[in-house]
């Protein structure tokens, strides 16, 4: 997939995730799409920081954890965001193997914090593109 179909992807998702974000009160299959969106966005969101990486500075990293760090050592995370970074690959780690309702209420909790913090990579990542 080329960069700005990438992005653009990732500019439906994240919108996506929004519109459930900012929903007051969710059904629990509500609850559990909302959890799906945030899966499919931080999946779209490390597949553009992997492009971003090898397209604009010429490194390759293989997984999310380590597009994450090395988008720390191109200054686009510093090093906070970078922690709350390998957190949601954590969070999103634990939604692909377990299921459980205490996970899912306390990510439904988190995700909005996540949501901030993807629509402001997303932002950062494709500015940087354009200038570059």
């Amino acid at each position: 997939m080329e960069m700005t179909e990438r992005f653009a992807t990732a500019a439906h998702a994240l919108s996506k995730l929004h519109e459930a974000v900012v929903k007051e009160t969710l059904s629990e299959i509500e609850r559990d799409g909302l959890i799906q969106r945030f899966e499919f966005c931080f999946e779209i969101m490390w597949k553009c920081g992997k492009d971003y990486l090898r397209e604009v500075e010429g490194l390759d990293a293989a997984s999310p954890k380590a597009v994450i760090r090395m988008l720390r050592d191109v200054q686009i995370f510093s090093d906070e965001d970078t922690v709350f970074a390998l957190e949601m690959v954590d969070a999103r780690n634990l939604t692909a193997h377990t299921y459980d309702e205490t996970m899912a209420a306390n990510l439904v909790e988190k995700i909005p914090a996540y949501e901030r913090f993807m629509q402001a990579w997303y932002k950062k990542i494709t500015e940087e593109y354009i200038l570059k």
